[in-house]
């Protein structure tokens, strides 16, 4: 009986294991962008929020750090310091190869052996709120 039990305990652990690595069913929050300048439905290249300044990058950097702690936080640690779990996104350069990095995972997602491991953002939040949280992410220094 103690075998059977012991042998119980493991399976479950396991299943256990696998729905935490796997993020399975994560449901998405949405995003009010009704404050960000509106970028339409073709994705842009690069981060369109990137160079602009004064009270509309404040906004866009509020509005991407709630996206953010309502969406990724989970995965990828608050403000944007990664536990090991899912990558450190603070590393990702300002540049076009971060951008299309970003872009590749937030259409794409990510998923292994069948496993969920990074949702289809764009399926749930528009062009705007994803571009805000990786503006949000670039406000932020990986060495602080």
């Amino acid at each position: 009986m103690k075998l059977i039990l012991t042998l119980s305990t493991m399976a479950s652990a396991l299943v256990f294991s696998a729905a935490v690595l796997a993020h399975g069913a994560v449901t998405p929050q949405s995003i009010d962008t009704s404050t960000l300048p509106t970028l339409g439905e073709e994705w842009a290249n690069i981060n369109p929020y990137r160079e602009l300044g004064g009270e509309v990058k404040d906004e866009i950097i509020r509005v991407g750090e709630s996206a953010y702690a309502q969406n990724c936080a989970r995965c990828h640690g608050l403000q944007a310091i990664s536990g090991g779990i899912a990558p450190d996104l603070r590393a990702l350069e300002a540049d076009f190869d971060g951008d299309e990095w970003y872009i590749e995972r937030v259409v794409n997602g990510a998923v292994r052996n069948g496993a969920v491991y990074m949702p289809k953002m764009n399926e749930h939040l528009n062009q705007e709120a994803l571009w805000a949280v990786r503006s949000y992410v670039e406000s932020l220094s990986a060495d602080e």
